[in-house]
């Protein structure tokens, strides 16, 4: 890592975990599992914003949300909010802005979401490691805010209807796997770090995927580089 890189991780742990964190041990880690029944609303939008820690997501839930939490001190417990109005509901699932700290911190979070209900799902992420299975969920659209750290996300899987990915660079890397069997329409506009295109062809300014430039179903991506590494990848 860089002397500029490294600084850049520093800074951004400090600005983006949004939390006080002192040098007392934050004691055992607790549990909590939360699950969100899924009602009469016809799609939801789901809002996922972690300052620190490890954040898995992924589909197979019967409900609009299955999830387990380990977190550690108590006041990181997550926040976790659903209401409805008319056909769309509204997830939340955010740590605590008053996070209090010490120094054994444990945040670990595992989500699982519905693959049927339409969904559109936006991720803040701080400081840490983000695992995203998204390719059986029914995506209307995703938007990624990068943190600190890496992050992985697959969407390979059949969707049966165009959608949109906005993803926003922060430092580290990310590596978004995409179907092959879908069009690919892509655009990045890079920052300080690199953006990598695997199995995509460039025209026009645009990464496309030559194999099925007139395939019925659509991905288009945007991607705004931050500081880092950000992959492609629809081999």
């Amino acid at each position: 890592m860089t002397r500029s890189l490294g600084a850049a991780v520093v800074a951004g742990f400090v600005l983006l975990s949004g939390c006080n964190v002192n040098m007392r041990d934050a004691g055992p880690a607790e549990h909590m599992s939360k699950s969100i029944e899924i009602d009469k609303a016809e799609m939801s939008r789901v809002e996922i914003k972690i300052g620190v820690g490890e954040l898995k997501v992924g589909g197979g839930s019967s409900k609009l949300m299955d999830a387990d939490f380990e977190y550690a001190p108590p006041s990181w417990k997550p926040n976790v909010r659903y209401s409805a109005t008319g056909f769309r509901g509204d997830l939340k699932i955010e740590q605590p802005s008053n996070s209090g700290g010490g120094s054994h911190v444990t945040y670990k979070w595992d989500v699982r979401l519905n693959d049927k209900l339409p969904l559109d799902l936006v991720a803040h992420l701080g400081v840490g490691e983000a695992k995203m299975y998204l390719g059986s969920l029914n995506l209307r659209s995703l938007e990624l805010n990068m943190g600190v750290g890496e992050l992985r996300v697959d969407l390979r899987g059949k969707p049966d209807h165009d959608y949109n990915v906005q993803i926003n660079g922060g430092v580290g890397t990310a590596t978004v796997d995409l179907p092959r069997d879908v069009g690919i329409v892509a655009t990045a506009h890079g920052g300080i770090g690199d953006i990598s295109v695997r199995g995509l062809e460039k025209r026009n300014g645009r990464w496309i995927n030559p194999a099925r430039e007139n395939a019925a179903v659509t991905i288009h991506i945007d991607v705004k580089g931050g500081i880092g590494n950000i992959t492609l990848n629809a081999e």
